[in-house]
């Protein structure tokens, strides 16, 4: 379970930089609160942050029920999976948000594999 309490904490870490890097893009594009809109580079990572705030919530949780009820070593690894999954969404969201799919189908694939390790683990 340290493994899965570590990836967990590893996925926190990456949404508080992505929420630093929403800062920073809101400060250069002066986008002054709470306006969201107005800048191009900080509206690409404010969805970068938000969409990765909307899959950690199936993410986090599924990791627990996961390790708990099937496996911990198959939970982080997806945990860790999901994590690269966002940083490659976030590149890609920056520079063309057209590219972003193989990032956001890695981390999808990932709460997938979750989800369904999760099932079976509590049904068999």
């Amino acid at each position: 379970m340290e493994n899965v309490a570590l990836v967990a904490i590893l996925l926190l870490i990456q949404y508080m930089a992505f929420q630093m890097m929403v800062g920073v893009a809101r400060g250069k594009g002066e986008v002054k609160a709470p306006a969201i809109s107005g800048d191009e580079a900080f509206e690409r990572m404010f969805r970068v942050q938000m969409n990765t705030l909307e899959n950690l919530i199936i993410t986090l949780p599924m990791m627990m029920i996961c390790a708990h009820h099937f496996s911990a070593k198959v939970a982080a690894i997806l945990g860790l999976v999901f994590f690269v999954g966002r940083i490659l969404y976030m590149l890609s969201y920056r520079k063309d948000p057209a590219k972003r799919g193989p990032g956001f189908m890695l981390g999808f694939l990932a709460n997938i594999g979750l989800i369904g390790c999760s099932i079976y683990g509590l049904v068999f």
